[in-house]
């Protein structure tokens, strides 16, 4: 079967929703999660047009919300394949909030959800790779290998089997924490 590969922005999506009183939390500003249904949502949109399968959500990396949503304003999600793997894709996506009155923009947040591509059966399966046609694509593709490798890299070396708490007692010197050993 010859290898099948995709324009990154034959799967790239854009939706816009607006902020409604039923998305906020108790301080009236829009519920964190809220936003990270809807960039679920699109994340597994996304993924599933690249690979032409139901996807579903490996993993998340880091979700930093830098700017809080307002009721009444517009927040745009935008989604697009950064990497591909053998039946895995990492989908970058960007939050951006807008001000009806006003026009003012915010970046609220940007996250890399991984999502894996399924069959009939619900067993993984191969997806198209992707086709890199700018400097902007290669450095978010290698950005998605180092992430992963880093990854893999954190997790082992604070496993419980490995993990030496002496060498990690230095951090905890100006902590807000107490050690009590026993």
């Amino acid at each position: 079967m010859k290898k099948k590969f995709k324009h990154i922005k034959e799967s790239q999506l854009t939706i816009t929703e607006l902020m409604l009183p039923s998305h906020s939390n108790f301080s009236g500003k829009i519920h964190g999660g809220h936003i990270l249904n809807l960039m679920d949502q699109i994340a597994f949109a996304c993924a599933s047009k690249h690979s032409e399968n139901y996807c579903v959500t490996a993993s998340v990396n880091k979700v930093d919300f830098l700017n809080p949503i307002e009721v009444g304003e517009l927040v745009t999600l935008k989604a697009s394949i950064n990497y591909t793997g053998r039946t895995s894709m990492v989908v970058g996506l960007r939050v951006e909030s807008e001000n009806i009155r006003t026009g003012e923009k915010k970046h609220c947040n940007s996250s890399y959800f991984t999502m894996v591509a399924k069959n009939e059966a619900g067993k993984s399966t191969p997806i198209p790779g992707i086709i890199l046609t700018t400097k902007d694509e290669i450095r978010r593709f290698a950005r998605s290998i180092t992430r992963q490798n880093e990854g893999r890299h954190r997790t082992s070396r604070f496993s419980s089997k490995v993990f030496k708490t002496d060498d990690y007692m230095h951090l905890l010197e100006e902590s807000n924490s107490k050690i009590e050993i026993k």
